[in-house]
């Protein structure tokens, strides 16, 4: 039995693609400025002394990674469940 979503039957499918990938374009490319300026924040600060400010700077680098880490791996993580329901 070969189970496959039908993307064709929904109209302007072509279009939402398009749309989606420059959305997650933008995401990755936002994510990863915000990592750059918080990895320089963080070593300023921790140069200087100013501990709160390196905390806050951390803190961002880290959710500025795992933005760039899940909207990197929900390609694949759609691909994966697609590849399970084949199977099913």
């Amino acid at each position: 039995m070969d189970v496959f979503p039908d993307f064709g039957s929904v109209g302007g499918s072509s279009d939402l693609r398009m749309v989606v990938g420059a959305l997650l374009m933008f995401v990755l490319i936002i994510a990863v400025l915000m990592l750059i300026v918080s990895a320089i924040i963080w070593a300023i600060a921790s140069g200087t002394g100013n501990h709160h400010t390196a905390t806050k700077a951390r803190t961002g680098s880290w959710v500025a990674l795992g933005a760039a880490a899940l909207a990197g791996a929900g390609v694949t993580w759609v691909n994966f469940l697609l590849g399970i329901g084949e199977g099913l």
